[in-house]
């Protein structure tokens, strides 16, 4: 089986660059964003998400070169369950161990089957994971904010910078399946 989707072209870019500058494509920035309120933004969200999953078009692509609503759902549901991970991680990890292994987006979209997925059963998913992410920045403590994790790329994230880059794929996202 083919691990890419011919008909998307792969999303290679380096996302860092929206810590320091606005995401022209959604208008987020990292400066408006309360690390310590993404919990209850990602909570404020999953009604959208749902309702996003409810259409009975979900599964269709406006282009076919761009993914469809449930494709970009699954994405994130995937990414919640990724990112509650790697903050599991720079919270228990030795100081400055904290490694982020690399994970190809579109090879999972393709291998776990984004396009067939049932929108019901990703909303559920979608919901569980993104209470259980929420739960884990309301569980951050006070001095663990400047905690780092590195990506395999190194780039380097600190618990605050973490949560806001994360926020910018869940609400650029968001600006994706509502335009």
């Amino acid at each position: 089986m083919s691990t890419v989707d011919e008909s998307i072209v792969p999303d290679d870019k380096d996302w860092t660059w929206v810590l320091q500058e606005p995401c022209a494509e959604c208008g987020f920035r990292a400066e408006d964003v309360d690390p310590r309120g993404v919990a209850d933004l990602v909570r404020a969200c999953l009604p959208r998400w749902q309702q996003v999953l409810a259409r009975p078009d979900a599964a269709a692509r406006r282009r076919p070169d761009v993914w469809s609503d449930l494709e970009y759902a699954c994405h994130v549901r995937d990414v919640l369950v990724l990112f509650a991970e790697r903050l599991r991680l720079m919270l228990t990890a030795d100081e400055g161990e904290a490694r982020f292994a690399n994970w190809d987006q579109d090879a999972t979209a393709v291998e776990q089957r984004y396009a067939e997925q049932d929108p019901a059963v990703v909303a559920r998913e979608l919901t569980a994971a993104g209470e259980h992410l929420a739960e884990a920045f309301d569980a951050v403590p006070s001095d663990a904010w400047g905690r780092v994790g590195l990506r395999s790329d190194g780039s380097v994230f600190t618990v605050e910078t973490f949560a806001q880059y994360f926020w910018h794929d869940v609400a650029h996202h968001l600006v994706d399946v509502d335009g």
